[in-house]
């Protein structure tokens, strides 16, 4: 390319932005009225209506003008100054725009930020969005992505485009769509890993985008790519868990289909084998059966998983091999796979690369003000490479770290207000938004976790990590159902008033932790959390055998065991 004063870095991203600008066109520009939806989608809602279903609203709207060409419907309201009713919320979110009210008169956007990786001009483009746009922050997902939030009405429109300036459209980020796909915050650098996702991320991510008939989903979806090494991924929490293995072969990823962990299950063995370069075929076939086979007559069981209780894990594979026009490959015997390491997150650690390093970042919970966004992309680019690579633990990491650059980085992350050295606790706290932003959540998770850390640290040293997760309601967005110590918002009555509080599990985990969290007692009151979960983890303490984690620790313990240890009141100078 000739000069243009892009980075080469930018020159590649601007080749691949510029040959999506067509595709891009198909929401960003309005079609005529009355543009039905792909084939694909029409034929599953015919069916469903000739068995004698009623389509529910949500595929009524879909049916009568496809959500990717209403935006002219969004830039309407926009200049109306008037945020959507319910079934226009619905099609908003196609375009990546959700009304939260009443817990905010606002929008939230998510962002599209494949694999979790961006650039440092990027970055510096978030942060601008957010301080002319939106509240003057961005929130850390448990996707490994951004969202806005308090964007005002009038704003929407402006807020999406501009995120497709930077290459970060957010289409399809809500609603019957596929998410971002996550994938290794490590990839390509992590001495461990079995293979570099990134290629693979990047030509899924461009696949979905571009392929019109893939948003006509029955209900949303998410994807999952571990290529091995330190950092978890969380993969078996979604719809297509692909988990590098290594065989005689060579490198295959191991698929499983159906995670939905608030609904308490895990993805599903399949047997089956991937090659490569054959990720982004089989996943295009997986969703082409789920479109085809999901419900569209109850939102609650239109997920991949009641898929798979009617068909059968095996039913389900033939449909997809059928589709592919071959069968799939089965697993053969396996080397045993790479065993992250919890909390590999934060911290410094070195790279694959001789002399370089990458440092986990700790955020206050998430969120991240439009000065430490401009901040971390300065840093990154000053000491490192311009990477930036969040995690689905609402943390980030800085990569491409020459020795010599640490010291300066670390205390650059100390003058922004953020941490590199995160306690055993802190490390592993994740929290949702919460009712100061969600109107389905019962508590307010957020400021509840900050008090629960600030109360632990000065109570007690822990030497392994423990993962706290704090999720507002069933959504389970913060997937209390895997965590150690996992916290689901819940009123609480106290005298004649209710306040909020959460339902106590215990003993989740997941990878090779992989568990369903154990209730144990119901309805603490937030104010009560602290001295409850301090006696957890002194009994922990107290009773492990050598090096015994939490997590084996408490699955030796009896549900009546927990119960009585987290009905301890524990005194405030213990």
């Amino acid at each position: 390319m000739p000069d243009t004063g892009f980075n080469p870095e930018q020159q590649e991203y601007l080749k691949g932005f510029m040959a999506g600008v067509e595709a891009r066109r198909g929401s960003l520009a309005p079609a005529s009225e009355g543009t039905a939806p792909a084939d694909a989608l029409r034929a599953a809602q015919d069916r469903a209506i000739a068995a004698g279903g009623k389509l529910v609203p949500q595929e009524q709207a879909k049916r009568e003008k496809h959500p990717l060409d209403r935006w002219d419907e969004l830039t309407a309201r926009a200049a109306a100054g008037r945020f959507p009713k319910p079934i226009e919320d619905f099609v908003g979110r196609y375009h990546g725009l959700f009304y939260v009210g009443p817990a905010q008169d606002a929008f939230m956007c998510r962002l599209r930020i494949p694999g979790g990786i961006l650039s440092a001009w990027q970055l510096r483009g978030i942060a601008d969005i957010a301080e002319d746009c939106a509240g003057g922050y961005a929130d850390v997902t448990t996707r490994a992505n951004l969202q806005y939030r308090e964007i005002p009405a009038a704003k929407g429109p402006e807020v999406v485009m501009r995120l497709g300036d930077i290459g970060l459209l957010p289409r399809g980020t809500g609603a019957d769509n596929i998410r971002n796909i996550t994938a290794s915050p490590t990839a390509g650098i992590d001495a461990a890993e079995l293979i570099d996702t990134r290629p693979l991320v990047r030509a899924l991510h461009h696949h979905i985008l571009h392929s019109r008939d893939l948003f006509g989903l029955p209900r949303k979806f998410n994807i999952s790519l571990s290529g091995g090494g330190a950092v978890e991924v969380l993969q078996e929490t979604n719809d297509i868990a692909l988990t590098a293995i290594e065989m005689a072969e060579g490198i295959r990823f191991r698929l499983n289909l159906g995670g939905i962990t608030g609904h308490r299950d895990f993805a599903r063995e399949t047997g089956a084998a991937i090659a490569p370069e054959d990720v982004v075929p089989v996943c295009d076939a997986i969703l082409r059966v789920f479109i085809a086979e999901g419900c569209r007559t109850d939102r609650a069981r239109a997920r991949l998983k009641y898929v798979l209780d009617r068909m059968g894990v095996e039913g389900f594979l033939g449909a997809v091999e059928d589709r592919l026009g071959r069968p799939l490959p089965r697993l053969a015997a396996t080397n045993p796979p790479v065993m992250p390491a919890k909390h590999g997150h934060v911290g410094l650690h070195a790279q694959r690369q001789p002399g370089l390093f990458y440092l986990g970042v700790t955020t206050p919970l998430g969120r991240l003000t439009t000065a430490q966004l401009r901040g971390l992309a300065d840093l990154a680019e000053r000491h490192g490479s311009g990477t930036i690579r969040l995690t689905v633990w609402q943390n980030l990491l800085i990569s491409d770290i020459p020795e010599a650059s640490i010291p300066a980085i670390q205390s650059g992350l100390t003058r922004l207000g953020l941490g590199w050295q995160a306690s055993a606790i802190r490390g592993g706290l994740v929290a949702c938004t919460g009712n100061a932003g969600c109107k389905f959540a019962a508590a307010n998770t957020k400021r509840h976790a900050a008090e629960l850390a600030d109360f632990l640290e000065p109570r007690i040293a822990l030497d392994a990590p423990v993962n706290i997760h704090l999720t507002g309601c069933h959504h389970s967005c913060a997937q209390h159902y895997i965590a150690d110590i996992g916290l689901l918002g819940a009123k609480v009555e106290r005298g004649e008033d209710m306040i909020e509080g959460y339902d106590l599990h215990v003993g989740g985990g997941s990878g090779p932790e992989q568990r369903i969290g154990r209730l144990v007692r119901k309805q603490v009151a937030h104010d009560e959390l602290g001295p409850v979960v301090l006696s957890l983890l002194q009994a922990w303490q107290r009773g492990r055998s050598e090096a015994e984690s939490f997590h084996l620790w408490s699955a030796r313990q009896s549900d009546e065991t927990l119960a009585a240890l987290a009905a301890a009141r524990v005194l405030e100078d213990a």
